[in-house]
C-alpha cells in the first residue's frame, strides 16, 4: 500500500497520542476532518491500523516479573512447530512469541506474578510434551526502553530509498 505524508502523519500521531478525537487528529495533521476521516477509514479497512490499545502501567496494578525464554524444539517438522505455536497462543502469560532463524527456534516473552508461576508454566509445558528440547531463561531486572510504536518515518524512508535504486 502506498502511503503519502498525510497517511504517515496519521499513523505517527495515533502511535504517539493514541486516544484523540477525529477532529483533534485532523488538526494535528493539518487536514480537513472529512479528508482525515476518509484516510483513517482506509488505513483501518486495509489492515494497516489493526486496532487501538491502552498502554497499561502494570506496576500500578500488580507486582509482576517479565521473563524472556529462548526455546529449541526436539524436532523440526511442521506438526512440531504448529503444536508448539498453538500452545503459546493459548497461554495468557505468553505476551509475545517469535519464531527465529539462527541458533534458537523461538523467543518468548512471559509476564507473570512471580518466578514460581513462571517455573510452573515451564514444568507444565514439559509435562504436556509440546516439543521443547531446551530452554534458557532470562529474567528482566529493569526495563530500559519500551515502545508501543514503530519508527515509521525511518522505515518508510528506507523503503522509498530502496525502491528508487
Amino acid at each position: 500500500m502506498k502511503l503519502d505524508s498525510y497517511d504517515l502523519n496519521i499513523l505517527l500521531t495515533l502511535q504517539r497520542e493514541g486516544r484523540m478525537t477525529k477532529l483533534k487528529l485532523a488538526e494535528a495533521i493539518n487536514l480537513s476532518p472529512s479528508a482525515c476521516w476518509e484516510r483513517l477509514l482506509r488505513l483501518e479497512q486495509t489492515g494497516v491500523i489493526r486496532g487501538y490499545h491502552a498502554d497499561i502501567d502494570l506496576d500500578r496494578l500488580v507486582k509482576t516479573i517479565t521473563v524472556w525464554v529462548e526455546l529449541n524444539l526436539k524436532h523440526h517438522r511442521a506438526y512440531d512447530f504448529n503444536r508448539f505455536e498453538q500452545a503459546m497462543r493459548m497461554q495468557p502469560e505468553v505476551v509475545e512469541c517469535f519464531a527465529t532463524g539462527g541458533g534458537i527456534d523461538y523467543l518468548v516473552k512471559i509476564v507473570t506474578d512471580d518466578i514460581t508461576r513462571y517455573q510452573s508454566l515451564i514444568d507444565q509445558w514439559l509435562a504436556d510434551d509440546i516439543g521443547i528440547d531446551r530452554y534458557f531463561t532470562y529474567i528482566v531486572t529493569k526495563p530500559v526502553k519500551q515502545s508501543m510504536g514503530y519508527p515509521l518515518d525511518t522505515l518508510l524512508a528506507a523503503r522509498d530509498t530502496q525502491t528508487m535504486t
